[in-house]
């Protein structure tokens, strides 16, 4: 064979490759817009008094765990053998409930995304409701948008979306979840994770876990490049810099990192609301969040468009 045209071919196979996987990583997934009247409804409804908290174990946690079900099945997510509903023992002699669905990928259905966010938080101490419209309603309506705009255009990998019960009790959820997989664990490549995503007067968010898998920093930066009005910031994952500004056990993406498991964790900073009763869906900034969101969909669009996470 001759060596010029073997090496010739060579280089335009290189290219080519080259300019494939170019394509891929600048994809247009900047022009995402999620329906902002659906996710803010799904806000609404999640935050609202009526679910009086949605503490683990409570008649508005189950409420809560309901709706996101139905909305699940609206959407027409898949679901496991072992059905939408995993439960758990958690605290105080409550049973934790994780919602669970699924949309198969068309180009690697044996390779498995979970996209979390979890739905409980602290219910009611005396008369006082504390409704979570940031942590962690934010997550959790974001969740079933993103689900939505999966359904629209099917994923290459099968993404699995769980709603996780009992975070604020250590991340039984999701803990529970990892050790109880409804696939093989080997089969899991990448979490993300979504906890508090509509509060921030400077309107920055943080990508949290570049710091121990700096493979993914290429997502973070390539949305940097197009999104306006928000700030994505890199950070709080970094063991050095002490426990109160390493987020990294911080939120219900730590059980998959604990499995050698990639992840990000997309969150904002504590503000004067946080865990208060005042976290009310009134005090979110609806523009940063909508803009957060869109920014998330188009990210793990863009992670979904690789054949591989690395």
């Amino acid at each position: 064979m001759n060596r010029f045209l073997v090496s010739a071919l060579s280089l335009v196979l290189m290219l080519s490759a080259s300019i494939a996987n170019s394509q891929v990583v600048s994809a247009p997934y900047s022009n995402v817009k999620l329906d902002s009247a659906k996710l803010l409804n799904d806000l609404a409804y999640i935050s609202s008094p009526t679910l009086e908290g949605r503490l683990v174990g409570t008649e508005g946690n189950r409420k809560a765990r309901e709706y996101i079900a139905r909305r699940f099945e609206q959407l027409k997510l898949d679901s496991f053998g072992s059905g939408r509903f995993q439960s758990f023992p958690a605290r105080n002699g409550a049973t934790g409930v994780n919602v669970i669905g699924m949309i198969k990928g068309k180009l690697y259905p044996d390779q498995y995304y979970v996209i979390t966010a979890h739905y409980d938080h602290l219910g009611k101490k005396g008369d006082k409701i504390y409704t979570g419209a940031d942590d962690n309603a934010s997550g959790t309506a974001a969740l079933l948008a993103i689900a939505e705009r999966f359904k629209k255009t099917t994923p290459s990998h099968s993404i699995i979306f769980v709603a996780c019960d009992a975070e604020e009790g250590g991340l039984m959820g999701s803990r529970y979840f990892v050790e109880h997989p409804p696939v093989d664990i080997s089969t899991i490549k990448f979490n993300l994770n979504m906890d508090m995503l509509s509060r921030s007067d400077k309107n920055e968010i943080y990508a949290c876990g570049i710091y121990h898998y700096p493979f993914l920093s290429k997502y973070i930066k390539h949305v940097q490049e197009y999104v306006t009005g928000i700030h994505v910031i890199a950070g709080h994952d970094d063991p050095s810099k002490g426990a109160s500004d390493d987020w990294t056990t911080q939120s219900d993406h730590y059980p998959f990192h604990q499995k050698k498991i990639p992840f990000l964790y997309f969150g904002v900073e504590d503000h004067p609301d946080y865990h208060q009763p005042t976290d009310s869906f009134e005090k979110v900034n609806k523009s940063f969040y909508y803009q957060v969101c869109n920014m998330i969909a188009s990210l793990m669009m863009s992670i979904d468009a690789h054949a591989k996470i690395d």
